[in-house]
């Protein structure tokens, strides 16, 4: 754990348990409001072939996951944090132009 902290810049192991409750309830928020969000499409698993069913919600948990993360962190304190994670990220996936 003190690797991860170094590596992360946090100070005490609350900041981590915070850090590690966000992920956790956006990992799960994020899959809970994906398929709503392919109800309101159209996309149903008794409508649709289930592999476009499932294409459809794994590519829509990610911008999903990536603004709850933003405002979890927000709610929970840690949005400094959060929002170098995001930006860290999304460069990593070729967004690095709209943070510059």
């Amino acid at each position: 754990m003190k690797k991860l902290k170094a590596r992360w810049g946090i100070d005490n192991n609350w900041q981590l348990f915070v850090i590690f409750l966000v992920f956790a309830i956006t990992g799960s928020s994020a899959a809970k409001l994906a398929s709503p969000v392919c109800e309101f499409f159209g996309i149903t698993q008794d409508t649709s072939h289930w592999s476009i069913y499932w294409a459809a919600r794994i590519f829509l948990i990610f911008p999903i996951y990536q603004v709850l993360l933003v405002t979890f962190g927000w709610i929970f304190g840690q949005f400094e944090f959060f929002w170098a994670f995001e930006k860290k990220m999304l460069s990593r996936f070729g967004f690095s132009k709209v943070f510059k």
